[in-house]
């Protein structure tokens, strides 16, 4: 990825330095990545917001109102990849690293995958 807005599901108050929240839908923070060139132009964070059982779409809406590209998860559902695919955001997949900078490293290198329609988690009582 050479340019474009990356977006981590975060731990605690987010950043390259943080951790990778396992459920994004739940995390703490999202950590915005700007890449420009190859390279990592600025880092912000977006406090998550809220949603209920079933309403994965709140984040899928919050990511895409903030520009993100590409969005980097350890796990995902059916329904919000979809809902991210509609609104042109690239889903990718990394279920090694916790911390933050490798995984963003790695996909401005191009080393991680897109999801896979049979790599999405199954319904667990409606968490994302």
């Amino acid at each position: 990825m050479k340019n474009g807005r990356i977006a981590i599901p975060s731990n605690g108050q987010g950043g390259l330095d943080s951790t990778r929240a396992g459920h994004f839908g739940h995390c703490d923070v999202f950590t915005f990545v700007d890449v420009e060139d190859g390279q990592i132009k600025q880092v912000t964070t977006l406090q998550n917001q809220e949603h209920v059982q079933g309403g994965c779409m709140v984040p899928v809406n919050l990511l895409a109102d903030n520009k993100v590209t590409a969005l980097v998860v350890g796990g995902i559902g059916m329904r919000p990849l979809m809902g991210f695919r509609q609104v042109g955001i690239d889903v990718y997949h990394d279920a090694e690293r916790e911390q933050i900078r490798p995984v963003v490293e790695d996909l401005i290198a191009g080393r991680l995958p897109e999801i896979k329609n049979d790599q999405v988690c199954g319904g667990g009582g409606g968490q994302v």
